[in-house]
């Protein structure tokens, strides 16, 4: 039950779907644990919409910014808005406190808008990619899904909170419980093999993910000396697009 409890925990959090009943912050916690199987049901929500897309046989680039607005429509954008807030923060602030005001602010400049359209751009182009192969493509998505939530974890555990507030400090000092997250990623990354790519595929994009979030780690260590909220949702979106960028070249290949 408790494993439930955290499964439907999680989907509370990393999505806006109503699901009712109150959760305390030990929960929240806990409930990061089963982020990548969060993952798997935002993914293939996403997976869905694309198979469907195109199976009305809408162009590959509409299927493919279907799937990606209906993803974001069902997390809040969440994920997004973090990239946003980070690429403004770094890129307009010039110490390291006003990088974190710069985050705080609900308002999108120039970097945090640059970054959003760069961000749609490489993951619609590269789901367009994999149009050839539908329900391959939907494998992928679910995988993405999985293990981009897992990444998202990654600053929480390897970088200390940059500020004394808000949700990056308050899901700190998670590491322990975090770890069944970081064991279920991985096998849910190969989950596309099942489909029409191969399992030395799935492994680089697994690395090519996991490349991308400790880049995004060192950034964050280097601009605000830790991690925040937004830090973690920018980690999701950098790993999400090496996924679907691995997946891209391998269809081009």
């Amino acid at each position: 039950m408790d494993w439930l409890s955290d499964f439907v925990g999680a989907l509370r959090f990393f999505s806006r779907v109503p699901i009712p009943g109150p959760m305390e912050s030990g929960d929240f916690r806990r409930s990061l644990r089963l982020a990548p199987l969060a993952g798997v049901l935002l993914g293939l929500v996403g997976g869905l919409v694309f198979v469907a897309a195109l199976g009305l046989r809408l162009p590959a680039a509409a299927a493919a910014l279907l799937a990606l607005g209906f993803g974001a429509l069902v997390t809040g954008a969440m994920h997004e808005d973090g990239l946003a807030d980070i690429a403004d923060g770094f890129g307009g602030g010039f110490t390291r406190e006003q990088k974190l005001e710069i985050m705080k602010d609900s308002r999108i400049g120039a970097f945090g808008a640059s970054a959003l359209v760069l961000s749609f751009s490489l993951r619609a182009s590269a789901l367009a990619a994999l149009a050839p192969s539908p329900y391959s493509g939907l494998l992928v998505l679910i995988a993405a899904g999985a293990v981009s939530r897992c990444a998202c974890l990654a600053p929480l555990v390897l970088l200390p909170p940059a500020r004394a507030d808000g949700s990056g400090r308050a899901a700190a000092d998670t590491g322990a419980a975090l770890r069944p997250a970081f064991l279920v990623a991985p096998p849910l990354a190969f989950l596309p093999a099942l489909g029409a790519y191969g399992v030395s595929t799935c492994f680089a994009a697994l690395v090519l993910a996991a490349t991308a979030v400790l880049g995004l780690c060192a950034l964050a260590r280097a601009q605000i000396g830790g991690q925040t909220g937004d830090v973690a949702g920018a980690a999701q979106q950098v790993a999400e697009i090496a996924v679907l960028l691995a997946f891209a070249a391998a269809e081009a290949s």
